[in-house]
């Protein structure tokens, strides 16, 4: 095989999270009387963690007088609700459980809160992915490589063999601080132009399709 590690990006690369965090934003808008965002205002809010999410959702972000007290409310929302219409892309499980199969290793690598991550790993990867690395105090977020080295290292596994797949040009940022080489989902968050303008080379139109890259020596 070409890679024997995947390191997986998790919003908008194996699930679909859009329409929760949206939720919870508005949630959290609302409670502190501010006004609602639009489904695809959040999705060009995220990708560099919740705290970043409610900066860009919040007006006038951390200046705002009541900014604590909404991302204390988007928190609370989210901790409880992230799985109301979270789903997997279609061809995930099936693509999982196919590299679980080959003896691939996997990482889930995320800068959503370690207990929001908890949580949807524990529902949907478990059973194929051995670790699960999200936001927290020790580690610096992504772009910058610390999970990325943190997941390598609990896996026990060399950066030459591994490849990081994702979503958006934070991942291509992450996977280049990491040296990995990038595979570009196209289901995601981003579509392929603002991927292009970050770097991005490699792309995938399904996951299935990730497979052939694997094997290809």
């Amino acid at each position: 095989m070409r890679y024997g590690t995947v390191i997986w990006d998790l919003d908008g690369t194996l699930l679909d999270t859009l329409q929760d965090l949206s939720d919870a934003v508005n949630h959290a808008l609302r409670t502190c009387g501010m006004p609602e965002r639009r489904l695809d205002e959040v999705r060009q809010f995220v990708g560099n963690g919740v705290g970043m999410l409610m900066r860009r959702a919040v007006p006038s972000g951390v200046a705002n007088p009541r900014f604590e007290e909404c991302f204390a409310a988007f928190r609370a929302y989210y901790l409880h609700h992230s799985q109301d219409h979270t789903h997997l892309y279609p061809g995930i499980q099936e693509t999982l459980q196919a590299l679980h199969q080959m003896g691939v290793r996997m990482a889930v690598v995320s800068n959503k809160l370690q207990a929001g991550v908890d949580q949807l790993y524990h529902t949907w990867f478990e059973d194929v992915i051995e670790v699960a690395i999200g936001e927290r105090p020790e580690l610096k977020r992504k772009p910058a490589p610390d999970m990325v080295s943190q997941a390598l290292k609990e896996l026990g596994v060399r950066a030459d063999e591994a490849v990081y797949v994702g979503d958006s040009e934070v991942d291509v940022q992450t996977a280049r601080n990491s040296g990995l080489p990038c595979i570009s989902v196209l289901w995601g968050f981003r579509d392929r132009c603002v991927l292009e303008q970050a770097g991005a080379t490699c792309f995938i139109d399904q996951p299935k399709d990730i497979i052939h890259i694997i094997q290809d020596t």
